[in-house]
C-alpha cells in the first residue's frame, strides 16, 4: 500500500463521503465492489463530492486496491475509473492525485493483459498528463513506458486516442528521439482515425515550432493538405514553423500551390466558423465561456474583424456581438484583448451590414460596467456614433442613439454636453418623430440618461428646455405605444427633479393637465409615471413647495392622489400615499 500523501484539496467533510470511503474497507471483496461502484456513480460531476473524498483518504485505498493482484479485475477496472472521474475536477484534485504517486500506479496496470483495464488505466492517464499541474517528465522516469505505450497503440481505436492524447500534451519533455517512431509511424499512415492523427500532427507542431532537426525528412505536406479543415489547419501551422526554423522555402509549391488554391474555401470556412459560434453562444453563457477559454480563440476572432473578406469579417463581428452580451465577457476577454480597438477601426469604412453588427457590438462595449467603456470615450466614438444617427437604415440610426444612450448612463457632465453639441438639438428632435419605433424609444432612453442628477437637468434644460418641453408635449399628445408614453413621463419625472428645470413644467398648465389625465389613465404603468412626476414637484424639502402644493392642490391634484391611494396596484397606491405625505407635512 501506497504511504501518506499530501493533499491539497480542502472541503467540508459530510458523512455521506465518509460512508462511501469505509465501505472500501469492507472484508466482503463483493461489497467493496459495490461500494466502488456507488462511488463512482457519486462523484459524477460532483466536484464538492470529488473533493471530500481525496480529503478522507479515498485515493490512497483505490490505487492499493487497484494494484493487488487479489483484487478482481471487475475491481480493479472500477477503481481506474473512479480515479480518473476524481481527475476531472478541479486542478487541486489532480495535484493530490500526482501526490499520491498515480502516475506509477497506473502505468503499472498497463501491463496487464485486459484491455479493458488498460483501456480504463489509460484513460485516467490521460486526464492527468493534460492538466498543466502535472509535471510532463513523470512519464518519462522509466525508459521502457515509452516503447510499451507504444506497442499498445494497435490494441484498439481508445488505445490509440488516449495514447496519442498523453502524448501530444508531454511531447515537449520528451527525451530527444523517443517518440519521433511513433509521431512519423502515426502521420503517415492511413490505418489510424482521424483524431488520432490529428494528435500526432498536434505533437509535430510543437517538433517545428521548437527545433529543426529531421524536418526535412518528413512528408507531412503531401498526406495532410488533403484531410479534414481542422487537420488542414495544423498542417498549415506546422508549415509556417518550419518555414521559419529554415527547415523549407517559403515558395515551395507545396505551400504556394495549396494555399493559392484553398484561399477562397478557407474564407468559406472561416466564415462558417464563426457564424457556428455566434449561433452557439447567442443565448448561452457556458457556451460563452467555453469558447472564449478556448485557446487562441478571441486571437482568431479579433484577426477576423480585419480579413480581406467582407463576410469573414461580417461573421467574426456576429460571434463578437454574441459573446459581448455575457457581462463576464465584457469585463475580461474583451478588456484583456482590447476588442474595442479593432471594433473602432472595422467602424471607420465598412458596409452597412458589417456596420450594422459592429455598432451593436459596441452598443454592448459601452454598457456602464465594461472597462472598455472609457477608452472607447477617449477615442473620439461620439462624432461616429452622432453620423450613424443620420443613416437612412433604421437599424444603424437605432445603434448609434442606442450607445449614445448607453455613454449617457451615470456619465459626467462633460460628456453629456459633448453629446448634446454633437448630435444638435436639431437632430436630437428629429429622431423624436422618426417613424421607427425603436428609434424613438432609444432617442427617449438617451434624454432620460441626459436628464439625470439635478446639475444636470438644469443646465441642459436652460440650454434646450423649450424644444425639450414642446417634443414632450407632441409625444403624448400622438399616437404612440404606452411604452413610449411612459419613457416621456419618466423624462417629465426627471425634469420635475431639477431646481429650476421644474419650473418649466409649473409655468406649463397644458402639461400640467396632461399628467392629471395620466394619472387617471386606464393603464397603470403610465399612471405610475405621471404620480412620480408630481411627488417630485411637490416635495417638502425644496424651496418653492409650498407654492407648487397650493397650485397643484387648486388644480385638483390632491383629489386624484387621494383616489389613487385606494389603487388595486400596491405600487401605485404606495407612491400616492408618499405623495399625500407631502400635503400633511
Amino acid at each position: 500500500m501506497q504511504g501518506p500523501c499530501v493533499l491539497n484539496t480542502l472541503s467540508e467533510v459530510t458523512a455521506t463521503s465518509r460512508h462511501y470511503v469505509d465501505r472500501l474497507f469492507d472484508p466482503d471483496p463483493q461489497k467493496v465492489l459495490q461500494g466502488v461502484i456507488d462511488m463512482k456513480n457519486a462523484v459524477i460531476g460532483n466536484n464538492k463530492q470529488k473533493a471530500n473524498l481525496i480529503v478522507l483518504g479515498a485515493v490512497p485505498r483505490l490505487l492499493y486496491l487497484l494494484q493487488q493482484s487479489s483484487s478482481s479485475l471487475e475491481l480493479r477496472t472500477e477503481c481506474a475509473v473512479v480515479l480518473g472521474s476524481l481527475a476531472m475536477g478541479t486542478e487541486n484534485n489532480i495535484k493530490s492525485l500526482v501526490d499520491c504517486h498515480i502516475i506509477p500506479a497506473l502505468l503499472q496496470g498497463l501491463l496487464s493483459p485486459d484491455l479493458i483495464f488498460i483501456e480504463a488505466c489509460l484513460r485516467c492517464l490521460r486526464t492527468v498528463f493534460i492538466s498543466p499541474v502535472t509535471p510532463v517528465q513523470l512519464l518519462y522516469t522509466d525508459p521502457t513506458v515509452i516503447p510499451h505505450l507504444m506497442s499498445l497503440l494497435s490494441n484498439s481505436q481508445r488505445t490509440q486516442e488516449y495514447i496519442t492524447q498523453i502524448f501530444s500534451h508531454c511531447y515537449s519533455g520528451a527525451p530527444d528521439g523517443s517518440v519521433q517512431p511513433w509521431l512519423f509511424h502515426t502521420l503517415t499512415s492511413v490505418c489510424f482515425p482521424l483524431q488520432v492523427r490529428m494528435q500526432a500532427l498536434k505533437c509535430f507542431s510543437v517538433l517545428a515550432y521548437e527545433n529543426t532537426q529531421g524536418l526535412h525528412d518528413t512528408v507531412l505536406v503531401d498526406g495532410e493538405l488533403d484531410q479534414p479543415v481542422e487537420m488542414q489547419l495544423t498542417a498549415a501551422k506546422c508549415l509556417t514553423y518550419m518555414c521559419r526554423a529554415g527547415a523549407i522555402r517559403t515558395d515551395d509549391s507545396c505551400i504556394v500551390l495549396k494555399l493559392d488554391h484553398d484561399l477562397k474555401h478557407a474564407h468559406e470556412l472561416r466564415q462558417a466558423a464563426f457564424k457556428l459560434y455566434a449561433s452557439l453562444g447567442s443565448n448561452d453563457e457556458d457556451i460563452r465561456k467555453k469558447i472564449t477559454e478556448t485557446e487562441n480563440m478571441m486571437d482568431r476572432i479579433v484577426s477576423g474583424l480585419s480579413e480581406s473578406s467582407i463576410k469573414v469579417r461580417l461573421a467574426a463581428v456576429r460571434c463578437l456581438h454574441s459573446l459581448s452580451r455575457s457581462v463576464q465577457q465584457l469585463r475580461t476577454s474583451f478588456h484583456d484583448h482590447a476588442v474595442w480597438k479593432p471594433l473602432m477601426k472595422l467602424l471607420q469604412n465598412a458596409p452597412d451590414e458589417v456596420l450594422v453588427m459592429a455598432s451593436s457590438t459596441l452598443c454592448n462595449l459601452l454598457l456602464e460596467f465594461s472597462p472598455s467603456k472609457e477608452p472607447i470615450l477617449e477615442s473620439g466614438v461620439i462624432e461616429l456614433l452622432c453620423s450613424l444617427t443620420q443613416s437612412d437604415s433604421s437599424a444603424l440610426r437605432v445603434n448609434g442613439i442606442w450607445a449614445l444612450m448607453n455613454m449617457a448612463f451615470q456619465a459626467d457632465q462633460k460628456v453629456k454636453v459633448e453629446i448634446v453639441r454633437c448630435l444638435g438639438t436639431e437632430q436630437l428632435f428629429r429622431l423624436l418623430s422618426d417613424p421607427d419605433t425603436n428609434v424613438l424609444m432609444k432617442t427617449l432612453g438617451l434624454l432620460r440618461n441626459l436628464l439625470s442628477t439635478r446639475p444636470h437637468i438644469d443646465q441642459i434644460m436652460s440650454s434646450h428646455g423649450k424644444q425639450i418641453m414642446q417634443a414632450v408635449t407632441l409625444i403624448l399628445e400622438a399616437e404612440h405605444s404606452i411604452e413610449v408614453k411612459e419613457q416621456t413621463l419618466c423624462i417629465l419625472a426627471n425634469i420635475a427633479d431639477g431646481n429650476t428645470a421644474k419650473e418649466l413644467i409649473m409655468t406649463n398648465d397644458d402639461m400640467l393637465q396632461k399628467i392629471k389625465y395620466y394619472m387617471g389613465h386606464s393603464n397603470v404603468k403610465l399612471q405610475l409615471a405621471a404620480t412620480f412626476c408630481i411627488s417630485n414637484l411637490i416635495w417638502n424639502e425644496e424651496d418653492g413647495s409650498q407654492e407648487r402644493q397650493d397650485k397643484l392642490r387648486e388644480m385638483g391634484f390632491v383629489d386624484v392622489l387621494h383616489k389613487l391611494t385606494q389603487a388595486s396596484d400596491p405600487n401605485l397606491s404606495d407612491r400616492a400615499k408618499t405623495a399625500m405625505q407631502q400635503y400633511l407635512a
